[in-house]
Protein backbone atom coordinates (compact mmCIF):
# COMPACT_ATOMS: atom_id res chain seq x y z
CA UNK A 1 0.00 0.00 0.00
CA UNK A 2 1.40 3.36 -1.02
CA UNK A 3 0.98 6.17 1.49
CA UNK A 4 1.49 9.72 0.31
CA UNK A 5 2.74 12.01 3.02
CA UNK A 6 2.33 15.76 2.57
CA UNK A 7 4.92 17.77 4.42
CA UNK A 8 3.86 21.32 5.00
CA UNK A 9 6.61 23.91 5.51
CA UNK A 10 6.77 25.60 8.86
CA UNK A 11 7.49 29.31 8.69
CA UNK A 12 9.13 30.90 11.70
CA UNK A 13 8.43 34.58 12.21
CA UNK A 14 11.79 36.38 12.28
CA UNK A 15 10.68 38.80 15.00
CA UNK A 16 9.42 35.94 17.16
CA UNK A 17 12.73 34.09 16.72
CA UNK A 18 14.64 37.24 17.73
CA UNK A 19 12.37 37.65 20.74
CA UNK A 20 13.16 34.08 21.81
CA UNK A 21 16.90 34.73 21.51
CA UNK A 22 16.60 37.87 23.63
CA UNK A 23 14.64 35.95 26.26
CA UNK A 24 17.22 33.16 26.33
CA UNK A 25 20.06 35.61 26.80
CA UNK A 26 18.25 37.55 29.51
CA UNK A 27 17.49 34.31 31.33
CA UNK A 28 21.17 33.37 31.29
CA UNK A 29 22.32 36.84 32.42
CA UNK A 30 19.81 36.87 35.27
CA UNK A 31 20.71 33.31 36.30
CA UNK A 32 24.41 34.11 36.72
CA UNK A 33 24.31 37.71 37.97
CA UNK A 34 25.52 38.36 41.53
CA UNK A 35 25.41 41.37 43.88
CA UNK A 36 28.93 42.21 42.62
CA UNK A 37 28.18 41.56 38.94
CA UNK A 38 24.67 42.70 37.89
CA UNK A 39 23.17 41.26 34.71
CA UNK A 40 23.74 44.39 32.61
CA UNK A 41 27.52 44.18 33.05
CA UNK A 42 27.53 40.60 31.82
CA UNK A 43 25.25 41.57 28.95
CA UNK A 44 27.48 44.52 28.00
CA UNK A 45 30.61 42.37 27.72
CA UNK A 46 28.67 39.74 25.79
CA UNK A 47 27.22 42.30 23.36
CA UNK A 48 30.62 43.88 22.74
CA UNK A 49 32.06 40.46 21.90
CA UNK A 50 29.11 39.79 19.59
CA UNK A 51 29.62 43.14 17.86
CA UNK A 52 33.27 42.57 17.00
CA UNK A 53 32.69 38.99 15.87
CA UNK A 54 30.25 40.35 13.28
CA UNK A 55 32.84 42.67 11.71
CA UNK A 56 36.20 40.94 12.28
CA UNK A 57 37.32 38.10 10.02
CA UNK A 58 40.24 37.22 12.31
CA UNK A 59 37.91 36.39 15.22
CA UNK A 60 35.78 33.23 14.98
CA UNK A 61 32.06 33.81 15.41
CA UNK A 62 30.69 31.90 18.38
CA UNK A 63 27.48 30.23 17.21
CA UNK A 64 25.59 30.25 20.48
CA UNK A 65 23.32 32.40 22.65
CA UNK A 66 26.37 33.83 24.43
CA UNK A 67 29.14 35.41 22.34
CA UNK A 68 31.87 35.66 25.00
CA UNK A 69 34.81 33.43 24.17
CA UNK A 70 38.02 32.96 26.12
CA UNK A 71 41.45 32.07 24.84
CA UNK A 72 42.81 28.60 25.55
CA UNK A 73 45.53 30.17 27.72
CA UNK A 74 43.03 32.09 29.83
CA UNK A 75 40.73 29.10 30.22
CA UNK A 76 43.05 26.15 30.91
CA UNK A 77 46.23 27.95 32.02
CA UNK A 78 49.23 29.12 30.04
CA UNK A 79 51.38 26.05 30.73
CA UNK A 80 48.63 23.44 30.60
CA UNK A 81 49.69 20.85 27.98
CA UNK A 82 46.01 20.06 27.26
CA UNK A 83 44.53 23.10 25.52
CA UNK A 84 41.10 21.40 25.48
CA UNK A 85 41.17 20.56 29.20
CA UNK A 86 37.73 20.52 30.85
CA UNK A 87 38.75 19.22 34.26
CA UNK A 88 38.22 21.91 36.92
CA UNK A 89 40.97 20.29 39.02
CA UNK A 90 43.76 20.40 36.42
CA UNK A 91 42.62 23.77 35.09
CA UNK A 92 42.98 25.20 38.60
CA UNK A 93 46.31 23.43 39.04
CA UNK A 94 47.73 25.16 35.95
CA UNK A 95 46.35 28.55 36.96
CA UNK A 96 43.52 28.58 34.42
CA UNK A 97 40.32 30.55 34.92
CA UNK A 98 37.75 28.17 33.47
CA UNK A 99 34.92 27.13 35.82
CA UNK A 100 32.10 24.61 35.88
CA UNK A 101 28.99 26.78 35.86
CA UNK A 102 26.25 24.17 35.52
CA UNK A 103 27.49 21.47 37.88
CA UNK A 104 28.17 18.80 35.26
CA UNK A 105 31.74 18.30 36.46
CA UNK A 106 33.26 19.93 33.39
CA UNK A 107 34.65 23.41 32.76
CA UNK A 108 33.82 23.62 29.06
CA UNK A 109 34.72 26.85 27.23
CA UNK A 110 32.08 25.97 24.63
CA UNK A 111 29.27 25.81 27.20
CA UNK A 112 27.29 29.06 27.69
CA UNK A 113 26.72 28.50 31.39
CA UNK A 114 30.37 27.71 32.10
CA UNK A 115 31.39 30.78 30.08
CA UNK A 116 29.10 33.15 31.97
CA UNK A 117 30.04 31.73 35.35
CA UNK A 118 33.72 32.11 34.47
CA UNK A 119 33.22 35.74 33.43
CA UNK A 120 31.33 36.44 36.66
CA UNK A 121 34.10 34.81 38.70
CA UNK A 122 36.68 36.95 36.92
CA UNK A 123 34.78 40.23 37.38
CA UNK A 124 34.01 39.52 41.04
CA UNK A 125 37.71 39.49 41.87
CA UNK A 126 37.86 43.24 41.29
CA UNK A 127 34.88 44.39 43.37
CA UNK A 128 31.34 45.73 42.91
CA UNK A 129 31.85 49.40 42.00
CA UNK A 130 31.79 50.87 38.49
CA UNK A 131 35.48 51.72 38.86
CA UNK A 132 36.16 48.09 39.80
CA UNK A 133 34.34 47.01 36.65
CA UNK A 134 36.49 49.35 34.55
CA UNK A 135 39.65 47.98 36.19
CA UNK A 136 38.56 44.43 35.38
CA UNK A 137 37.93 45.39 31.76
CA UNK A 138 41.33 47.07 31.55
CA UNK A 139 43.12 43.98 32.83
CA UNK A 140 41.25 41.87 30.31
CA UNK A 141 41.25 44.07 27.17
CA UNK A 142 44.07 46.60 27.75
CA UNK A 143 42.27 49.10 25.50
CA UNK A 144 40.59 52.33 26.63
CA UNK A 145 38.28 52.53 23.60
CA UNK A 146 36.99 49.02 24.25
CA UNK A 147 36.33 49.89 27.89
CA UNK A 148 34.40 53.01 26.87
CA UNK A 149 32.31 51.01 24.40
CA UNK A 150 31.43 48.36 26.97
CA UNK A 151 30.58 51.03 29.55
CA UNK A 152 28.25 52.67 27.01
CA UNK A 153 26.44 49.37 26.42
CA UNK A 154 26.27 48.81 30.17
CA UNK A 155 24.72 52.26 30.74
CA UNK A 156 22.08 51.66 28.07
CA UNK A 157 21.09 48.22 29.34
CA UNK A 158 20.96 49.44 32.92
CA UNK A 159 18.93 52.56 32.05
CA UNK A 160 16.34 50.82 29.88
CA UNK A 161 16.43 47.53 31.83
CA UNK A 162 16.43 45.52 28.62
CA UNK A 163 18.73 44.34 25.84
CA UNK A 164 16.05 44.92 23.19
CA UNK A 165 17.29 48.26 21.89
CA UNK A 166 17.32 47.68 18.13
CA UNK A 167 14.58 50.13 17.10
CA UNK A 168 15.62 52.86 14.63
CA UNK A 169 13.83 55.79 13.04
CA UNK A 170 14.51 58.33 10.28
CA UNK A 171 16.57 61.31 11.58
CA UNK A 172 14.02 63.92 10.43
CA UNK A 173 10.25 63.97 10.96
CA UNK A 174 8.59 62.08 8.10
CA UNK A 175 5.40 64.10 8.44
CA UNK A 176 4.96 67.88 8.42
CA UNK A 177 8.37 68.82 6.98
CA UNK A 178 9.83 68.75 3.49
CA UNK A 179 13.15 67.00 2.95
CA UNK A 180 15.05 65.21 0.21
CA UNK A 181 18.10 62.97 0.03
CA UNK A 182 19.93 60.51 -2.17
CA UNK A 183 22.99 58.31 -1.93
CA UNK A 184 26.02 60.60 -1.82
CA UNK A 185 28.54 58.19 -0.35
CA UNK A 186 32.02 58.59 -1.81
CA UNK A 187 31.32 61.86 -3.64
CA UNK A 188 34.33 64.16 -3.80
CA UNK A 189 34.67 67.09 -1.43
CA UNK A 190 37.16 69.90 -1.92
CA UNK A 191 36.95 72.18 1.10
CA UNK A 192 39.82 71.52 3.49
CA UNK A 193 41.65 69.28 1.03
CA UNK A 194 40.65 66.43 -1.26
CA UNK A 195 38.45 63.91 0.53
CA UNK A 196 35.35 61.80 -0.03
CA UNK A 197 31.90 62.26 1.43
CA UNK A 198 31.42 59.87 4.35
CA UNK A 199 27.70 60.03 4.86
CA UNK A 200 24.32 61.06 3.45
CA UNK A 201 23.09 64.66 3.10
CA UNK A 202 19.41 65.18 3.90
CA UNK A 203 18.29 68.59 2.68
CA UNK A 204 15.57 70.38 4.66
CA UNK A 205 14.58 73.81 5.86
CA UNK A 206 16.40 75.66 8.64
CA UNK A 207 15.32 74.49 12.05
CA UNK A 208 13.78 71.19 10.94
CA UNK A 209 14.09 68.96 14.04
CA UNK A 210 16.96 66.50 13.95
CA UNK A 211 16.10 63.27 15.77
CA UNK A 212 18.21 60.50 17.20
CA UNK A 213 17.89 57.45 14.97
CA UNK A 214 18.79 55.04 17.77
CA UNK A 215 19.25 54.37 21.44
CA UNK A 216 22.64 55.61 22.56
CA UNK A 217 24.83 57.82 24.71
CA UNK A 218 25.87 61.32 23.64
CA UNK A 219 29.62 61.09 23.17
CA UNK A 220 30.45 64.40 21.47
CA UNK A 221 28.87 67.85 21.16
CA UNK A 222 30.53 70.98 19.82
CA UNK A 223 32.19 72.55 16.83
CA UNK A 224 34.02 70.76 14.04
CA UNK A 225 35.45 72.80 11.17
CA UNK A 226 34.00 70.39 8.62
CA UNK A 227 30.73 69.46 10.31
CA UNK A 228 30.02 72.71 12.15
CA UNK A 229 27.82 72.21 15.19
CA UNK A 230 27.51 68.45 15.51
CA UNK A 231 26.40 65.68 17.86
CA UNK A 232 27.95 62.20 18.08
CA UNK A 233 26.05 59.32 19.64
CA UNK A 234 27.33 55.82 20.37
CA UNK A 235 24.90 52.87 20.37
CA UNK A 236 25.12 49.32 21.74
CA UNK A 237 26.24 47.88 18.40
CA UNK A 238 29.60 49.71 18.44
CA UNK A 239 28.15 52.21 15.95
CA UNK A 240 28.82 55.94 16.17
CA UNK A 241 26.05 58.14 14.72
CA UNK A 242 27.20 61.54 13.46
CA UNK A 243 24.78 64.48 13.03
CA UNK A 244 26.43 67.55 11.49
CA UNK A 245 25.80 71.12 10.19
CA UNK A 246 23.25 71.83 12.92
CA UNK A 247 21.78 75.29 13.42
CA UNK A 248 21.34 74.75 17.16
CA UNK A 249 21.28 72.08 19.88
CA UNK A 250 18.50 70.84 22.09
CA UNK A 251 19.25 73.03 25.14
CA UNK A 252 18.52 70.13 27.50
CA UNK A 253 21.09 67.83 25.86
CA UNK A 254 24.66 67.33 27.10
CA UNK A 255 27.54 64.89 26.73
CA UNK A 256 26.84 61.70 28.67
CA UNK A 257 23.07 61.86 28.26
CA UNK A 258 21.18 58.76 27.20
CA UNK A 259 18.90 59.16 24.18
CA UNK A 260 16.36 57.01 22.40
CA UNK A 261 14.88 56.97 18.89
CA UNK A 262 13.09 60.26 18.40
CA UNK A 263 14.99 62.33 20.98
CA UNK A 264 15.41 65.83 19.53
CA UNK A 265 19.10 66.64 19.12
CA UNK A 266 18.82 70.05 17.48
CA UNK A 267 17.80 71.64 14.20
CA UNK A 268 18.94 71.46 10.59
CA UNK A 269 21.37 74.23 9.66
CA UNK A 270 24.30 75.10 7.42
CA UNK A 271 27.11 75.43 9.93
CA UNK A 272 30.69 74.40 9.17
CA UNK A 273 33.47 74.83 6.62
CA UNK A 274 35.33 77.38 8.70
CA UNK A 275 36.11 78.71 12.15
CA UNK A 276 33.59 78.35 14.97
CA UNK A 277 30.30 80.00 14.09
CA UNK A 278 30.72 79.86 10.32
CA UNK A 279 27.39 79.30 8.59
CA UNK A 280 25.68 79.68 5.23
CA UNK A 281 28.37 78.30 2.92
CA UNK A 282 25.94 75.70 1.55
CA UNK A 283 22.18 74.98 1.60
CA UNK A 284 20.81 73.81 4.96
CA UNK A 285 20.95 70.07 5.40
CA UNK A 286 21.73 67.32 7.89
CA UNK A 287 24.90 65.37 7.24
CA UNK A 288 24.29 61.93 8.73
CA UNK A 289 27.21 59.54 9.11
CA UNK A 290 27.74 56.11 10.62
CA UNK A 291 31.02 54.68 11.89
CA UNK A 292 31.80 51.20 13.19
CA UNK A 293 34.33 50.28 15.88
CA UNK A 294 35.80 46.78 15.63
CA UNK A 295 37.99 46.73 18.72
CA UNK A 296 40.99 48.11 16.83
CA UNK A 297 39.92 50.85 14.46
CA UNK A 298 36.85 52.83 13.48
CA UNK A 299 35.70 53.37 9.91
CA UNK A 300 32.81 55.02 8.10
CA UNK A 301 30.23 53.06 6.12
CA UNK A 302 27.37 54.11 3.86
CA UNK A 303 24.25 55.04 5.88
CA UNK A 304 22.00 55.47 2.83
CA UNK A 305 20.54 51.92 2.75
CA UNK A 306 19.72 52.18 6.45
CA UNK A 307 18.07 55.58 6.01
CA UNK A 308 15.83 54.22 3.25
CA UNK A 309 14.79 51.32 5.48
CA UNK A 310 14.24 53.49 8.56
CA UNK A 311 12.25 56.05 6.57
CA UNK A 312 9.92 53.33 5.33
CA UNK A 313 9.50 51.84 8.80
CA UNK A 314 8.92 55.25 10.40
CA UNK A 315 6.25 56.16 7.83
CA UNK A 316 4.47 52.85 8.43
CA UNK A 317 4.47 53.47 12.19
CA UNK A 318 3.08 56.97 11.67
CA UNK A 319 0.06 55.75 9.68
Amino acid sequence: MFVCLYIFPVYVNASENKENIYQERMHLYKTYETPFVPWHRLAAVDQYERNIQEVRKDIPKRDSAIAIQFSHEFWVGEFNPNVEDTSPFTIQYFGGNGHDGNGDGKADRNDDQDVLFTMVSYLEKFGPSEEDFKNALWEYYKNEKIINQIMTINELYKHFNTIQLDKHIFPLPVRGYNYSYKGTWGASRGWGGRRIHEGTDIFAGYGTPVLSTSYGVVEVMGWNQFGGWRVGIRDHHNTYHYYAHLAYYNKDLKVGDIVEPGTILGGVGSSGYGKEGTSGKFPPHLHYGMYKFNGRTEWAFDPYPYLVQWEKQTKQEKK
